[in-house]
C-alpha cells in the first residue's frame, strides 16, 4: 500500500539515528551527482547515469537493496 507524502515525512521525524544517519548519505550523494561532481570508484569518470548515482548512494550508505516483485 503506498504511503502519502505527509506519512512519509512523519516516519523520517521519528526515524532512529542510523537511518538518519543513512538518509542524509544518499542525499548528500545524490547532490554531488546533480552538482555533476559524483566519480565513480576505480576508473574516476564522472558519473551521468541516475541509476548508477543511486546504486553508489545505497552502496555508500549501507543500505541493502529492495526485492521487486
Amino acid at each position: 500500500m503506498p504511503i502519502s507524502r505527509a506519512q512519509a515525512s512523519k516516519q523520517t521525524e521519528n526515524a532512529p539515528a542510523s537511518r538518519k544517519k543513512k538518509q542524509a548519505k544518499v542525499k548528500k550523494v545524490m547532490k554531488e551527482f546533480k552538482e555533476g561532481k559524483l566519480k565513480s570508484g576505480g576508473s574516476g569518470r564522472k558519473v551521468k547515469n541516475p541509476k548508477q548515482a543511486i546504486a553508489i548512494a545505497l552502496s555508500e550508505a549501507g543500505v541493502k537493496k529492495r526485492k521487486s516483485k
